[in-house]
């Protein structure tokens, strides 16, 4: 195992489109969506292990999560749990990560990716991944994995690559495209030279930072000047005070989409985002009738299609239902078609106005 590869595994987003199993308090990377007895953060640190030394695992989250963090992840230090203070979308988190592991480790190679992910064909993402990790360690490149397109979804970015290998596997990224309409995700499937983005990046960490700052000079400037400071007590204090003068801004878009030296390597390791119920109906095993059910005590009489999410102590007796989402918690009860998902959204805006955060 590499002693200069590290991973930054990216748990500060809320996961709004998981509600109401997702919530402010514990967002749906700390859950075991799927019902193995793991939480998906969990998944995420026990597959890195296969590729880097535990003690190179750093975890990115908000200040709201550290507790989480160390109640699932016991084997990480407080020095390991990066935390930003602010939600400002990926570039800036990566930046503190980048910034902090080179003062570490100055020839080191980072694979970033995202806590909440599932991928099924753990060996082909370790070997996929170290292929991108060789190539990044000898070449002035940023490399992302590019998932092979199974269906015309409107839910992810696609990378459209050139079908030259510069290496072995790995081919120079010619467009990003933002989530498409469906036509033109019908087309991209067709035309075979499109990826989706599944957001897991690896690059050598001089390389990320020259990028940074060529590209997104106010975030690189901020962390320029929490430098001395970070590995030292006042990490904290300095790291806050970068976060307030960064935006918001993706790293896709802050880099990945301007840089000229951005590659892919064309994966199919079982990947999926879990971004929405309907994505974890697509997981799930099913029943008889088609539905997927997680709780020991479902009792389900003429209903197919369904997504069924409740706690395992209670008994749920379902009754003519097809192509739903039920999911019960707590304190939130939630019974929508799964055609109208989308809404979920909408759903928990309108609650906020008229209820507070109480049940977000």
């Amino acid at each position: 195992m590499n002693k200069n590869t590290y991973a930054a595994i990216m748990a500060g987003g809320i996961g709004s489109r998981f509600w109401p199993a997702s919530r402010t308090a514990k967002s749906k990377q700390f859950l075991d969506i799927l019902g193995t007895g793991r939480t998906l953060i969990q998944a995420t640190y026990d597959r890195f292990l296969k590729i880097c030394p535990k003690e190179n695992i750093f975890i990115l989250t908000h200040t709201d999560y550290i507790e989480l963090v160390k109640q699932q992840l016991p084997d990480i230090t407080d020095a390991q749990i990066l935390t930003e203070p602010a939600r400002k979308n990926t570039a800036p988190c990566i930046a503190y990560a980048a910034f902090k592991i080179n003062k570490l480790n100055p020839d080191a190679n980072i694979i970033v990716a995202p806590s909440d992910h599932i991928i099924l064909k753990e060996d082909e993402f370790v070997r996929i991944s170290e292929l991108a990790i060789d190539f990044v360690s000898k070449n002035d490149a940023l490399a992302t994995l590019g998932i092979r397109p199974t269906r015309p979804d409107t839910g992810y970015g696609y990378i459209q690559y050139f079908e030259e290998e510069i290496s072995e596997g790995i081919h120079k990224v010619k467009t990003f495209t933002e989530k498409p309409e469906k036509e033109v995700a019908k087309q991209f499937l067709k035309s075979g030279d499109f990826l989706w983005n599944g957001g897991i990046f690896i690059w050598n960490v001089k390389t990320i930072l020259s990028s940074l700052e060529k590209n997104l000079v106010q975030v690189y400037d901020a962390f320029v000047e929490a430098e001395p400071d970070i590995l030292t007590p006042n990490e904290k204090d300095a790291v806050e005070k970068a976060f307030i003068t960064c935006p918001s801004i993706s790293i896709d878009y802050g880099i990945m989409e301007k840089a000229n030296n951005v590659y892919t390597l064309p994966s199919s390791f079982g990947w999926s985002d879990l971004g929405t119920w309907a994505s974890l109906f697509a997981e799930k095993e099913k029943d008889y009738f088609n539905n997927a059910v997680n709780g020991k005590n479902v009792v389900v009489y003429d209903s197919n299609n369904n997504i069924i999410n409740v706690p395992e102590k209670k008994l749920v007796v379902i009754q003519g239902l097809e192509n739903f989402i039920v999911v019960d918690t707590d304190d939130v009860l939630l019974i929508c078609s799964k055609d109208e998902e989308q809404r979920i959204k909408e759903f928990t805006h309108d609650i906020k106005m008229k209820k507070g955060d109480k049940f977000l």
